[in-house]
């Protein structure tokens, strides 16, 4: 497909942080009775990948005076040594690479924020089909090592249903990924309604993945460092679904499944008070902690958290188990941004229950995102090289 750059009239640039390498966390030794990653896979489920026409797009467009948040958080992407931006576009050797080195089986892969969402309408749809096909030939690589998901482009939301369809009938997909606001707009405007009911039509989850604070935010996140992971990211995506919520999207969509990630933007701690502000608000809805519970699931990615280095005190995963149920939470990396050791380490060391364990290793995954094949089966050397204690 050929591309025509001059039609494009927006565009942001790849984060170019360096992720410092692959390290083992110093975690207590498990005490777990089945063993992750030998007697069943470890399945990540937020790592992202770049296609090289995306990275190049991005470094023309880093190179301008362009300044919304997004351009001043992802930062120049000029630097060919940057690991994270070179293992973002490698889906054959380093990625696989550290997969089996810290025990790893499998990786839904998804495209990296901004993804297509800063682009012009005519041409968003085309860099997501290019996408979307470069993902499926990966996949067709190395099937036992990874699974994906679609990148769409709600800019068009027409095209974005034919592209949903596409991914999941021919390329065979496992649900799709929109990197949260478009054209500052959000998911519960109407004239989004189409890309909901596709996916709930298709039984495929939508992970809203974060990207820096639509302008109806930005201007709180103006300082430093602010408008990323700091705190736009969970704000972002938390505002993001709390819209959906309040827009009755959920109601409308009763089978549709949101993800998001970093042990919930916040939400596991904060539903008792979204119950009691909704009903103070005589908000005609279900209880926010219901729906949240039916409709959204959440991943670990990026919260390897263990307490001040205590195994048997996790807050941020153990406020999710009781907040959300082990069925809700899902097991993710946020991989080439956080290393893979790292998160193998937290998730195989962390006090919870083996059956808890299991499940948020790899039966959740399995289940939320249609996983059919079988991932691939490292051998006991592989799964524990590197990250256990």
């Amino acid at each position: 497909m050929t591309i025509n750059r001059n039609r494009i009239i927006h565009g942001g640039s790849l984060l170019a942080a360096d992720s410092g390498g692959e390290r083992t966390a110093g975690v207590p030794s498990s005490q777990a009775t089945r063993k992750p990653g030998i007697d069943y896979p470890r399945i990540a489920t937020e790592e992202a990948f770049q296609t090289p026409a995306l990275r190049e797009l991005y470094r023309e467009f880093s190179a301008g005076s362009w300044s919304t948040l997004d351009a001043k958080m992802f930062g120049v992407q000029n630097d060919e040594e940057s690991p994270v931006a070179n293992n973002l576009v490698d889906l054959d050797q380093q990625r696989l690479k550290l997969m089996d080195e810290s025990g790893v089986a499998m990786h839904l892969l998804s495209l990296t924020a901004p993804g297509v969402q800063l682009l012009r309408a005519g041409v968003a749809p085309e860099f997501a089909k290019l996408a979307n096909d470069y993902l499926a030939d990966a996949i067709r690589r190395h099937p036992t090592r990874y699974c994906g998901l679609a990148a769409i482009a709600p800019q068009d939301p027409q095209k974005a249903v034919q592209e949903m369809e596409r991914s999941i009938q021919k390329l065979k997909l496992n649900g799709f990924i929109i990197n949260s606001h478009t054209n500052d707009e959000y998911l519960d405007l109407k004239k989004y309604r189409p890309i909901l009911e596709a996916a709930e039509a298709l039984d495929r989850p939508i992970y809203i993945h974060p990207r820096a604070p639509s302008s109806q935010l930005a201007g709180a996140f103006d300082l430093a460092s602010m408008s990323g992971p700091l705190w736009g990211f969970n704000t972002e995506v938390s505002v993001h679904v709390m819209r959906l919520y309040c827009a009755g999207v959920f109601e409308q969509f009763p089978k549709l499944k949101i993800v998001i990630g970093h042990m919930g933007e916040g939400f596991p701690f904060y539903l008792w008070r979204c119950d009691w502000a909704a009903a103070i608000s005589k908000l005609p809805r279900d209880r926010f902690s219901e729906v949240f519970r039916r409709n959204v699931a959440i991943t670990t990615s990026g919260a390897a958290d263990f307490g001040n280095g205590n195994a048997s005190a996790a807050p941020a995963l153990e406020c999710a188990i009781k907040a959300v149920g082990a069925e809700n939470v899902i097991w993710a990396v946020d991989y080439p941004y956080q290393p893979m050791s790292a998160g193998v380490a937290f998730m195989d060391n962390v006090m919870i229950s083996e059956a808890d364990r299991e499940a948020i290793y790899h039966q959740n995954a399995r289940r939320v995102f249609h996983i059919e094949q079988e991932p691939a089966c490292l051998s006991k050397a592989a799964h524990e090289s590197g990250v256990r204690a």
